[in-house]
């Protein structure tokens, strides 16, 4: 990527992890122009929003039928909305911490703090943003991750009213963090006898593997929301999953049970840059950014090793995050870095900056299948520079930890 006054960086924000293919793929670019001259829109379905729809029903496990929207937003609110429809329940579930869009009920606990996230055994449902409904922080349970315990006990607490539980299987913003096969068990054994729907999240980590992060992680979904990578670097949601739970919006027989529809959803531009980036990625492409990926934590991890700085990475196939702290964490609290982590991490990304990479701050960074070994040895030749530089602000670290 090129800066106004001519620098080049190696881009791990990708857009927040949109652009698996990097910026300007040739093959999206050349599809999309020919598809402008067909033309940008209808109010009609087309063949491209057909294949890419056959093509994601195909790949991820329990997608048996998909509707799509404009972004990963839509996609989560009306999820959500699905389970209201078909349970006939009113509250959700979800994690401490993770990132689901900017719906209400998927906002709450986004960013708790420590002065106000409650209890560690039944956390506060906080707000994110002046003025949030106190109605809205009532119908939201939240929970804390791999916290196998109280999750149980919290979910059995509020089972009848509970319409689903929203699980991004490793939320970027809360930390980028592994669930345990025990978390994941205990979730949806818990689910699956109360009659609760168990959304998975997947707008961000689609991209952990061909068939998506619930596989990897064992996490079977009534639901599934997609993004970011299904659209070839245009707007783009997606929900899918069972077909009886999908039947909610079926308006075939009259009026649906959830109406759902959006002027720009399924346009034909998005559905054919998302078929041509989706075709694209293949095993080869998934086995090639798996390569990468380890690379890079690997090297970072080896290096924090080495040196003894109290420092950690997280993360999984193309996805990585550096944490300011010794111990890995295991949930949002866990990863909540105090002053002196957040100054380093914004020192880190300036240092990055400085060197040529773009690494995004408190999220999620993405490797693309454009990058190479070298790549991949770059970002850790700049890590290890940037220890080298800032010692002292590490050793600030260490005694706050």
């Amino acid at each position: 990527m090129f800066d106004v006054d001519g620098r080049r960086f190696l881009d791990l924000n990708c857009n927040f992890t949109t652009l698996i293919h990097g910026h300007a793929f040739a093959p999206v670019v050349e599809a999309l122009t020919h598809q402008l001259q067909r033309g940008s829109c209808f109010a009609n379905p087309t063949e491209s929003e057909i294949e890419l729809a056959e093509l994601l029903c195909e790949r991820i496990p329990q997608v048996h039928r998909i509707r799509f929207v404009n972004t990963g937003t839509e996609a989560v609110l009306f999820a959500i909305k699905a389970a209201r429809a078909f349970t006939g329940r009113s509250k959700i579930a979800k994690l401490e911490g993770a990132y689901h869009g900017a719906y209400d009920w998927a906002e709450v606990s986004l960013a708790a703090m420590p002065d106000d996230w409650g209890d560690p055994d039944a956390p506060s449902s906080t707000g994110v943003y002046r003025g949030m409904p106190a109605s809205v922080l009532d119908d939201v349970v939240v929970l804390r991750f791999n916290d196998v315990e109280s999750v149980r006990r919290l979910l059995l607490l509020h089972a009848q009213k509970l319409a689903a539980v929203i699980l991004d299987p490793m939320p970027s913003r809360g930390g980028l963090i592994a669930p345990t096969p025990e978390f994941i068990a205990a979730v949806q054994d818990v689910a699956r006898s109360s009659g609760i729907l168990l959304i998975a999240d997947e707008v961000l980590n689609l991209r952990q593997s061909f068939r998506g992060a619930s596989v990897r992680y064992g996490l079977v979904p009534d639901l599934v929301t997609m993004g970011k990578i299904i659209g070839g670097g245009l707007p783009i949601g997606a929900i899918g999953g069972r077909e009886d739970v999908m039947k909610m919006f079926d308006a075939s027989a009259g009026q649906p049970l959830l109406p759902q529809g959006g002027t720009f959803s399924a346009n034909p531009l998005s559905m054919t840059a998302g078929l041509v980036a989706m075709r694209h990625l293949d095993h080869a492409a998934f086995a090639h950014l798996e390569m990468l990926g380890n690379i890079v934590r690997e090297g970072i991890g080896q290096t924090i090793s080495n040196r003894g700085v109290p420092l950690c990475v997280t993360g999984a196939a193309s996805l990585f995050r550096i944490h300011p702290m010794a111990q890995m964490p295991s949930d949002y609290r866990e990863a909540y870095p105090g002053l002196a982590g957040v100054t380093l991490m914004k020192q880190l990304t300036r240092f990055f900056a400085e060197s040529g990479i773009i690494l995004p701050y408190g999220t999620a960074a993405s490797i693309s299948t454009q990058m190479a070994c070298a790549d991949a040895e770059f970002i850790i030749h700049v890590f290890t520079g940037f220890l080298d530089k800032y010692e002292d602000m590490l050793d600030a670290v260490d005694v706050c930890a």
